[in-house]
């Protein structure tokens, strides 16, 4: 259930982005509309709420913060805004998470590498994720590490 609030996590803060909506409308669209719902004979994921709007809030209300931080931990020519959106909503809920700080920064980089292999399933971005990722959380987490 954690696994799957941090893919809806991800593609909220995406749709976000994409549609201009606000944090509450797509929180809600995705609580009515995805969260175990049936479509088609196809069951999507129950999520876990609680984890995917303290993710959303997080990254939203917390953004420059996060953003400042990926931006350290990318080269200096591919500053945030230049990078893929699914990307960048996906440091933002990472982001958001490693600042939380509930859950190891570990599990929390392994969590977000699997969705990036999601998709992107051919491509280097995993790999750039992992190695973004890793340095968000000694940057967020020091003592972790």
């Amino acid at each position: 259930m954690k696994s799957t609030a941090r893919l809806y996590a991800v593609q909220a803060l995406f749709q976000m982005e994409a549609s201009a909506q606000t944090v509450e409308a797509v929180a809600r669209e995705f609580e009515t509309f995805r969260f175990g719902a049936t479509y088609e004979g196809d069951e999507m994921a129950e999520g876990d709420p609680r984890l995917f709007r303290k993710l959303l809030d997080r990254a939203v209300n917390w953004q420059a913060s996060i953003d400042q931080m990926t931006d350290r931990a990318l080269v200096a020519k591919w500053p945030i805004a230049r990078i893929d959106p699914t990307l960048r909503a996906l440091f933002r809920a990472a982001g958001a998470e490693l600042q939380i700080g509930d859950t190891p920064p570990k599990v929390v980089i392994n969590e977000y590498v699997d969705i990036a292999k999601a998709f992107f399933p051919e491509g280097r971005e995993p790999k750039f994720v992992n190695a973004v990722l890793d340095h968000m959380a000694r940057e967020a987490r020091p003592e972790a590490f």
